[in-house]
């Protein structure tokens, strides 16, 4: 049987979870934790096979979800950042009770690209770049990591110091196990659900950085007009990872959302 996950919890107040993306874990959310956990009792997880969930298997959407809300707050606003997007979106929808908003940052409902003959295209990963980093992990587990933690703050003005705090989280955890990693990449691959979005009912933001090369900013107007019952909000200055470029700014983005939402609930 597999051993529970990893949480930490921190401060009062409305339960938040949140979920780091592919090849990180739960560290990487330690700015936004000393932040956010003025306002809110912040749950972090490590996902199964990161962090200190290695030992952990889960080899879809509904074993990940399962353990997750074995654990979980009986109700949260769920905050999933790029992979982590895809697995609260998932929640939310197969569990909309323990749900009560959701928020995505640098995620996609589809991360892959797709071109369309005689429509308009999808904007994401080339399907070649994953396959290489499926390749790579094979050869060379570290230099993988390294080179996407590089990707993901392409572009940032601050890209030399948020490499560096991506690097010190998941250095301060053990590393994920091989298995995980190629999960998610597979997710990350084949995953689609612009469709399944359509659904939701919960209060929804997303949140994108205008210079991300994983998930491009024209994502956020395609969605826009896809889920007019969501909303969006774009970080002048932020690649894939705005909670750490942009901390102050995207807590306060969050603790808004949150609170305009609990409040629009109680009148």
């Amino acid at each position: 049987m597999s051993s529970p996950l990893y949480w930490q919890t921190s401060g009062s107040g409305p339960d938040v979870v949140l979920l780091h993306g592919w090849g990180m874990n739960g560290a990487i959310w330690q700015q936004t934790v000393e932040q956010l956990s003025q306002y809110c009792c912040v749950h972090v997880v490590d996902l199964p096979g990161y962090g200190h969930s290695r030992d952990t298997h889960a080899d879809d959407l509904a074993a990940m979800a399962e353990l997750l809300m074995a654990q979980a707050p009986q109700t949260a606003v769920w905050i999933g950042w790029s992979m982590g997007g895809l697995i609260a979106s998932h929640l939310a929808l197969y569990y909309p009770q323990r749900v009560s908003q959701l928020i995505t940052v640098a995620s996609s409902p589809k991360f892959s690209a797709e071109n369309m003959v005689g429509g308009r295209p999808w904007r994401g990963i080339q399907s070649k770049v994953l396959a290489e980093f499926t390749q790579q992990l094979k050869k060379d587990f570290n230099n993988t990591i390294e080179q996407f933690m590089a990707l993901q703050v392409m572009g940032s003005p601050s890209a030399r110091e948020d490499v560096q705090a991506l690097k010190q989280a998941v250095l301060s955890r053990p590393t994920p196990n091989s298995d995980a990693l190629h999960y998610g990449l597979n997710l990350l691959a084949q995953c689609d659900l612009r469709q399944d979005l359509i659904a939701i009912e919960q209060p929804f933001l997303r949140i994108y950085g205008r210079l991300d090369g994983l998930v491009p900013v024209k994502v956020a107007a395609d969605l826009d007009r896809h889920l007019p019952h969501s909303s969006s909000v774009i970080m002048t200055h932020s690649s894939h990872a705005p909670f750490i470029t942009e901390p102050q700014l995207f807590v306060k983005e969050v603790i808004e959302f949150i609170e305009h939402n609990r409040h629009a609930r109680t009148v």
